[in-house]
């Protein structure tokens, strides 16, 4: 690392080099996400469910058909009268109870706001779990990255020392630390270059699949920022958060459909228009049908649906409690990221770089032993690793209070 100003080695920290991802096609978060929308099953599957939810407000405004009876035969008078063909026709018109019909399109209503909450917290929910899957993938090419000039970086070291003690400069114990150095640098990049292929699998299963096996990303990390007071957070949170917004509209389903059973015990109301002919005569009538609940009052819909209500609303409240959790929990988690990055920029970073340089240039000159240049570079990777790891832990709290406040990832 002697000789690489701190500026490229924080570079290298924020954007993966692009030799080292050569092949394969680069895709940032944008087209990722676009990819997302138009192809995931489960947010077709919520968008198929908002289209049935809204055909079910047009089944709830429709009006009952009429029923239409036919009978025919014949008719033989049994003292006088003529014979012949007769026949009868009644046609039934049931009138919709206007407290059935408010009741039951207010049911279908809240159905649908339901399906279109559902449909916006699976958007909002697989948008952010595909940009934590992009952060963790960028992380993962970063280190691998990084892992790479450390096996590159061991190998020059390994080629020194060897010169060194072949001429005798060095004792053999410092070729077999330098050896044991590269070794482990190799099985780390190794296991870098797993994690990736791992992240990649993470973010093929968000997009359907539609990715090829090789691709990389590309992107930036946030710059971070002073969030609002966790009370003002809390309250967009409760306000807008579509988990809360589907059990409010299905509470509000349960309260409508407990009015439409209660009206169900009205009597139901029909007209009905008979017309029977027969050889002699023709009758026309006109009359009301009633059918009277007496028997099923509704009892068993109206406490059934009372309980689901009760049951959603207890639900409610504590959703509402475990989100304010998971507010504070991330509210906590990017305070803390935040000043991890601050320290390991400010300082941490820069002077395990410079006991990196001083080392080797000691090492150089024969004042110190390769000990103390390995110990110096493990603690200059120990502190770019916390970084790379503390700028994803910061997107991750990030992605998370958005996600919380409904806000979708861009």
């Amino acid at each position: 690392m002697s000789g690489r100003p701190l500026r490229c080695c924080l570079l290298a920290l924020v954007l993966h080099t692009s030799a080292a991802f050569a092949d394969g096609s680069v895709y940032d978060f944008a087209a990722l996400r676009q990819m997302a929308v138009d192809a995931n099953l489960s947010l077709a599957a919520a968008r198929d469910g908002v289209d049935a939810a809204r055909a079910g407000i047009v089944s709830a405004s429709a009006y009952p058909n009429p029923e239409t009876e036919l009978t025919t035969g014949g008719a033989s008078p049994r003292i006088g009268g003529a014979s012949g063909h007769a026949h009868a026709l009644a046609i039934s018109q049931r009138i919709d109870n206007p407290w059935v019909r408010s009741a039951r399109i207010g049911a279908a209503e809240a159905l649908a706001g339901g399906a279109e909450a559902g449909l916006r917290q699976t958007r909002v929910t697989l948008l952010a779990r595909l940009q934590v899957a992009f952060y963790e993938l960028l992380r993962r090419q970063e280190e691998l990255s990084a892992a790479r000039d450390d096996l590159a970086l061991a190998e020059s070291i390994y080629e020194r020392v060897k010169v060194r003690v072949d001429v005798g400069e060095a004792p053999r114990y410092d070729l077999i630390r330098a050896e044991a150095e590269r070794l482990t640098a190799r099985n780390a990049t190794r296991s870098a270059e797993l994690r990736v292929n791992q992240s990649k699998v993470a973010i093929r299963g968000l997009v359907a699949e539609r990715l090829p096996a090789d691709f990389q990303v590309r992107g930036d990390w946030s710059e971070p920022r002073v969030l609002p007071p966790l009370e003002q957070l809390r309250e967009r949170v409760l306000g807008s958060n579509p988990e809360l917004a589907v059990l409010r509209a299905e509470q509000s389903r349960f309260d409508r459909q407990v009015e439409l059973e209660k009206a169900r015990r009205m009597p139901e109301v029909a007209i009905r228009a008979v017309q029977e002919r027969d050889p002699d005569l023709e009758n026309n009538r006109v009359g009301v049908l009633l059918t009277i609940p007496i028997w099923d009052r509704r009892a068993g819909p109206i406490a059934e649906n009372t309980a689901q209500g009760l049951r959603v609303r207890n639900q409610l409240e504590y959703s509402q409690f475990a989100l304010s959790q998971s507010l504070e929990s991330a509210y906590g988690q990017y305070d803390i990221s935040r000043n991890q990055i601050t320290i390991l920029e400010g300082a941490i970073l820069r002077e395990a770089e410079a006991a990196v340089k001083v080392a080797e240039a000691a090492y150089r000159f024969g004042e110190r032993g390769i000990l103390e240049v390995l110990d110096a570079r493990r603690v200059f990777r120990a502190a770019r690793n916390e970084l790379i790891a503390a700028r994803y832990d910061l997107e991750v709290a990030r992605i998370e209070i958005d996600r919380l406040q409904a806000v979708e990832a861009q």
